[in-house]
Formats: structure tokens, C-alpha cells, sequence
């Protein structure tokens, strides 16, 4: 399962050349990653609040495009990677008609406990949360 979250690139994304600047994907990663963690029935903060967090530890970006000022955007955002220490997210970004993405990508994220930043197992700690992830994985 994956989700779809929509962006149209903002002026202050791009550089001169009216193409956004390739820091701004990752960002666009972010939004998506939110929207797909709400579409499991929980938020990012509500996570927190139970006491985990999802540090960044690792991300790869493939260019195979340029998006523009205002090109209206399609983020798709899914589960790649699941273990009870760590969820990978993979990401695909079309401009809106088209088939081909301009962008793909992943990040990877630990799970740790939010006091003490140690690794926690999802699985033992949040089973429920642990398996409703388990079954998005691709089959």
C-alpha cells in the first residue's frame, strides 16, 4: 500500500533557473512520510508522546528529472524495509500527468526510545502498530 500526498513547487525551491534545488525532495519525502504515518491512524507526535522517535539513518535521492516552478506534484510514499528496530520508506515523485517519475528515493529510520535514544523493538513494545506496518509491506 502506498499513499499519495500533492505539492506544487513553491518559488523559493527553485533556484535561477526556475528548476527546484535537490535539497527540497527530501523534504517533499517528509511531507508524504507524515501523511502515510497518519494513514496508519497515528501522527508523528502522538509516537512521540508514547515515547519513540524515528531519527534519520540513511537516504538516497535519484534525480531522473527536474520538477519546476509551480509543476503540480504527486508524492507517493510506502513501507519498503520493515524490522522491529528500524522501517525503511520508499518515495516516488510525478509530475502530475505524467507516468514516469522525476524522483525516487528511500530513508531510513530507526526506532528509538525518545528519553534515552536506544533502540527499541517495535514489535515487542507497539505489536498492534508493529503489525499493521507488517502487512503494507510489498507481498
Amino acid at each position: 500500500m502506498s499513499t499519495v500526498s500533492y505539492v506544487v513547487a513553491r518559488y523559493a525551491e527553485t533556484d535561477q533557473m526556475g528548476i527546484v534545488h535537490h535539497s527540497v525532495y527530501p523534504i517533499w519525502y517528509e511531507i508524504s512520510r507524515t501523511d502515510f504515518v497518519k494513514s496508519l491512524g497515528i501522527t508523528y507526535s502522538q509516537l512521540e508522546k508514547m515515547g519513540v522517535m524515528t531519527p534519520l539513518v540513511d537516504l538516497h535521492c535519484h534525480y531522473s528529472g527536474v520538477a519546476k516552478y509551480e509543476d503540480q506534484l504527486k508524492v507517493e510514499c510506502s513501507i519498503s524495509r520493515l524490522s522491529p528496530s528500524r522501517v525503511e520508506f520508499s518515495y516516488r515523485i510525478f509530475r502530475q500527468g505524467e507516468d514516469l517519475p522525476l524522483n525516487t528515493g528511500t530513508t531510513l529510520h530507526a526506532w528509538v526510545d525518545a528519553q534515552t535514544f536506544r533502540p527499541v523493538n517495535m514489535k515487542k513494545r507497539f505489536p498492534d502498530l508493529y503489525a499493521k506496518m507488517e502487512n503494507l509491506l510489498p507481498r
